[in-house]
């Protein structure tokens, strides 16, 4: 299991849950698939929507990973990172320049599309890292509580805004 920037996780946690958003309930593919079109032909004409999420729904179902482990390698730091590994990762056979296009007019959002969209495709490679509440409490036994029980007031401290004018 590798470890992923926490950006890298919650944007494919936001990329499944805008799948399942836009098939509907019941799933309605022919809506999703004329979404999903008119993004693609965006991003083929070198526009589209600069948005992390919109381009990996764009790319999670044309994307194919021959080199999955390159571009894990890159989903460590979210900012940073090299855009010509991860596109060197992956092709979109279905696609045709598709990355090509991203590459050119969007790389370094592109990069992180394409890092979302495999962490998508391959949960089971990857692990979140657990910031719950639940989790980040574990081990604290709550002395910090009574940290504030000193930190009364003196009269003569709110006397100085209770004073009126004789």
């Amino acid at each position: 299991m590798r470890k992923v920037h926490p950006e890298f996780a919650y944007q494919a946690r936001e990329l499944e849950g805008q799948i399942e958003g836009i098939l509907g309930d019941p799933p309605d593919h022919k809506n999703y698939k004329k979404m999903v079109e008119a993004l693609r032909t965006e991003y083929l004409n070198g526009g589209g929507i600069d948005d992390l999420n919109m381009m990996a729904f764009a790319l999670v179902d044309v994307i194919e990973f021959h080199d999955p482990k390159a571009a894990f390698a890159d989903a460590e730091d979210f900012e940073y990172g090299d855009p010509a590994r991860v596109f060197g990762a992956a092709t979109c056979p279905k696609a045709e320049g598709l990355l090509e296009a991203l590459e050119e007019n969007h790389p370094d959002l592109a990069r992180q599309a394409i890092i979302t969209a495999l962490l998508h495709k391959h949960p089971r490679m990857w692990d979140d890292e657990d910031t719950s509440l639940d989790r980040l409490a574990e081990g604290d036994e709550g002395d910090d509580e009574d940290d504030y029980a000193d930190d009364v007031a003196t009269d003569d401290f709110t006397g100085i805004f209770d004073q009126q004018e004789d």
